[in-house]
């Protein structure tokens, strides 16, 4: 059996709030191995009387950072195991785990050419890997994010992204979809063909695109992006948790 199919149990390093929602957990693994960006780890809760319940979350953190990993987690209210990881988990616990898994929607600085990446809600967590990635390796190559949220607090890692939007050819789209704060300058409606084509315009038609967030947005932004110009094949999809958009 592959290594990265046999479960291994994680201890929390830290935990760090991202939204109110939403939790970052940095995960020790006895037996890490370096993960593609755009892939996820099983997380498996087993309880005292042998009931066990299992998830899958995307890695947010890059390769380039050994013998760890970032899960970030939105809080599902009736789920079984995202309300566990997010209100009870503490630096100290243990539980078990098992990856690097996934194979397709996958992007590392070997690939290269321009890069498009649209997330809708909590789906912006593989393309940070691919961001966090991108930078670590030094890549020059033009890239763009557009990030639909439905307020300003529900943005993830908003000022990570601030910070990595000033270097390396990298610019960041926002469209709030629910409310704004006062003077906000982005978008301010959900996701359409002319908000894609705009940010997209500098790529180019060969840009690579990746699409991650609730089905519906998934569907509204790949259909959108062909509509424009895109090849149906230089565009992989992802349809990550309920959050909004």
């Amino acid at each position: 059996m592959k290594r990265q199919l046999e479960w291994q149990i994680a201890t929390v390093k830290a935990v760090r709030t991202e939204t109110p929602e939403v939790k970052t957990l940095t995960l020790a693994l006895p037996d890490w191995m370096a993960h593609r960006p755009g892939q996820h780890y099983d997380v498996r809760l087993t309880a005292e009387d042998g009931y066990s319940a299992q998830r899958s979350y995307s890695v947010g953190s890059e390769p380039e950072r050994t013998g760890e990993i970032d899960l970030t987690v939105e809080r599902i209210g009736d789920g079984e195991v995202s309300p566990y990881l997010d209100d009870t988990v503490v630096v100290g616990d243990r539980f078990e785990v098992r990856g690097p898994i996934g194979g397709y929607f996958v992007w590392d600085s070997s690939i290269g050419g321009p890069l498009l990446l649209v997330a809708g809600g909590s789906g912006v967590v593989p393309l940070m890997a691919m961001l966090r990635h991108r930078a670590a390796a030094g890549v020059k190559d033009p890239a763009r994010l557009l990030y639909s949220a439905r307020t300003y607090e529900q943005i993830i890692y908003g000022d990570e992204l601030e910070r990595l939007a000033r270097k390396n050819g990298l610019t960041v789209s926002y469209t709030l979809t629910r409310s704004q704060p006062a003077g906000w300058t982005g978008y301010a409606r959900r996701i359409d063909d002319a908000m894609l084509k705009e940010v997209s315009a500098p790529l180019g038609r060969n840009a690579l695109a990746y699409v991650c967030g609730p089905t519906a947005l998934v569907e509204v932004a790949a259909d959108g992006l062909e509509r424009i110009g895109l090849r149906a094949e230089r565009i992989r999809t992802e349809r990550f948790g309920p959050s909004g958009s």
